[in-house]
C-alpha cells in the first residue's frame, strides 16, 4: 500500500537540496561560528549567507532575522519579549483562532496581570478591521494576528490590521508559520514589526525557525548568555539547520507561483470528485486561503473516525492542528467561526503540498467517498 501524505500543514518532507546543503556542517565543517580561527570561518560565512538569503526572501534586512528553534519559540518571544520589555501594564490584543503558541503565551501574559483581548472572527475566520478598531486603544502595546490559519487556511488582512495598530502606537506581530514559503511575503508591504516562521513547514528541517524583528523594535532578549543573535538569543547556532532552512525557503520562493497553480488544481480535482459523488460537506474558511489547505466538515460523522479509516487506506490527514491533536472535540477555531456541531465534529484537514499528484488527490477523494457512502 502506497503512502499518500496529505498533512503538509503539520510538517513537510525535507527537500533534497536542503539535506545536501546541511550535510557538510554535521561532520566536516563543524566549527563554532563565534570562534575567530580559520576553521570556524566556513561556519560563520554560512551563517551570514543564510541570514542574508532568508532576509531577501521576505524583503527584510539581514540584521532583522533572528534564528530560533521554530514557530513556537518565535511566537513566545514576540509576545512575551514585547509585553515584558518595559514592565508597564499596557494591553495585548490577539484573535480567538490563533495557534496555541500564541494563545497560551497570551494566557501566561494575562496571568502576569496584563490585560488581554481575544478578538472574535466572522464565519469565514476573518478578523475584520472594524473589530480591531472597536477594541484597540492608546493603551494597547501589541497586536498579534496570524497571517494564515493552520486549520482552515484563512488569510487575514494583515496590512490593514497593522496600519490600525500603528495608528494607536501599538506594535504588530504576525504568526506566518503557515504562509512563509507558500505565498509571497514582503514584510515592508505588510507593515509588520515582527513575523514568525518555522522551517519544517516549507520543506526545511525541524527544530529551526526565525523571528523577523523590524529594526528599531524594542524587545527583551529571549535568553541571556553569549553575543549570538545580536545578544538577543544566546547559544551556539546550529549551522546545519540554519543552512537547511535558508536553502528550503529559497527553493520554495523560486517556485511559489507554480506551486500555487499546482495546489489550486489539486484542490479543484479533489472537491470536484466529492461533488460529483453527491457528498454532503462544508469547506471552512474564506475564499482568500492558503493554497492546498482544505478544512472539510462532513455532517453526522466523527473526524477521528474518518482520520483512522483513511489511515487504514494509507492516507495521512488530520482533524486540525497537530499541536492540538489530543483534543478530539470541536477545535477552538471551528467554535470561533460558529460552525454547527453536527458538521464540526466531522471535520478533517487535508493539506496538500507541492509533491502531491493528481492521482493522489483522486485517491483521497475516492477513499472519502467509499467511507461516507
Amino acid at each position: 500500500m502506497k503512502l499518500i501524505y496529505a498533512d503538509n500543514a503539520a510538517t513537510t518532507q525535507l527537500s533534497q537540496d536542503a539535506l545536501e546543503a546541511m550535510l557538510p556542517f554535521f561532520k566536516a565543517e563543524y566549527g563554532n561560528a563565534s570562534e575567530p580561527y580559520s576553521f570556524a570561518r566556513s561556519a560563520k560565512k554560512a551563517l551570514l549567507f543564510a541570514r542574508k538569503m532568508i532576509a531577501q526572501c521576505i524583503n527584510a534586512l539581514p540584521e532583522e532575522i533572528y534564528f530560533t528553534s521554530g514557530g513556537t519559540e518565535s511566537d513566545n518571544w514576540a509576545l512575551k519579549g514585547t509585553m515584558f520589555v518595559y514592565g508597564d501594564n499596557r494591553k495585548l490584543i490577539t484573535s480567538q483562532i490563533e495557534h496555541h503558541a500564541v494563545l497560551n503565551s497570551a494566557k501566561s501574559i494575562e496571568k502576569m496581570g496584563y490585560p488581554v483581548v481575544y478578538l472574535p472572527v466572522d464565519a469565514e475566520g476573518v478578523v475584520q478591521s472594524d473589530t480591531l478598531e472597536r477594541y484597540i486603544t492608546n493603551r494597547t502595546k501589541l497586536v498579534s494576528v496570524m497571517l494564515s490559519n493552520n486549520e482552515i487556511g484563512t488569510v487575514q488582512p494583515i496590512k490593514e490590521l497593522a496600519e490600525i495598530a500603528h495608528t494607536y502606537g501599538a506594535l504588530f506581530h504576525t504568526d506566518a508559520v503557515q504562509a512563509v514559503g507558500h505565498v509571497c511575503i514582503d514584510v515592508k508591504e505588510l507593515g509588520v514589526d515582527m513575523l514568525s516562521a518555522s522551517a519544517h513547514k516549507f520543506n526545511g528541517p525541524k527544530g529551526i525557525g526565525f523571528l523577523y524583528i523590524k529594526k528599531g523594535t524594542e524587545i527583551a532578549p529571549y535568553s541571556d548568555g553569549g553575543a549570538q543573535e545580536s545578544g538577543k538569543r544566546a547559544g551556539t547556532e546550529n549551522i546545519a539547520l540554519i543552512v537547511g532552512m535558508a536553502t528550503a525557503l529559497h527553493e520554495n520562493n523560486l517556485t511559489i507561483r507554480d506551486n500555487e497553480v499546482h495546489l489550486l488544481k489539486m484542490e479543484r480535482t479533489l472537491l470536484r470528485h466529492l461533488d460529483e459523488a453527491g457528498i454532503d460537506y462544508i469547506r471552512n474558511g474564506s475564499k482568500n486561503r492558503i493554497p492546498g489547505t482544505l478544512s472539510l466538515s462532513f455532517r453526522g460523522y466523527e473526524g477521528e473516525m474518518l482520520l483512522h479509516r483513511l489511515d487504514l487506506k494509507g492516507i495521512c490527514v488530520s482533524t486540525g492542528s497537530a499541536c492540538d491533536s489530543e483534543n478530539t472535540r470541536i477545535s477552538h477555531v471551528l467554535q470561533a467561526i460558529g460552525l454547527e456541531e453536527e458538521y464540526a465534529l466531522g471535520t478533517i484537514r487535508i493539506s496538500l503540498g507541492r509533491l502531491n499528484t493528481t492521482a493522489e488527490v483522486i485517491a483521497i477523494a475516492d477513499a472519502i467517498i467509499s467511507i461516507i457512502k
